[in-house]
């Protein structure tokens, strides 16, 4: 019991003295989801198999209306293929399909789930997309 607790102090230790480098990482992925022209971004299709199998943070954007939602996954493809509530807040607000497309960026910080849990946090705060429901408070 002692040693979990050890790893989660040791664990905020380290993300608290390395705010900046977590913040210039979490700016890279938002760089990469929010600001890729929306053309390079992947189009919605039914088995989504242009999306990488692989972790990572992802965002839905409109094609004039910018993010609507941001989230992380284990695997990217998977969490679209099997639908996302996303998509249909979309249809409800009258959405084309043509205007709704997907960015991701692959992640190698799985492991680690409190940091991509960090990462994700701080993009959501800089960005506040509508579609996300609940926007974690800066610890």
């Amino acid at each position: 019991m002692w040693e979990d607790d050890f790893c989660v102090i040791s664990l905020l230790f380290f993300m608290s003295s390395n705010d900046s480098e977590l913040q210039a990482q979490a700016r890279k992925i938002l760089d990469a989801i929010a600001f890729v022209p929306f053309e390079q971004c992947q189009p919605l299709s039914r088995d989504f198999a242009n999306i990488p199998v692989r972790p990572g943070i992802y965002a839905i954007r409109h094609k004039t209306d910018g993010l609507l939602y941001i989230g992380k996954t284990k695997s990217l493809r998977g969490r679209f293929s099997g639908g996302h509530k996303a998509f249909l807040w979309a249809w409800l607000d009258n959405y084309s399909e043509a205007d709704i497309r997907v960015a991701v960026q692959t992640i190698s910080h799985w492991e680690n789930p409190t940091l991509l849990l960090e990462l994700e946090a701080i993009i959501l705060r800089a960005t506040e997309p509508p579609y996300n429901v609940q926007i974690p408070a800066e610890r």
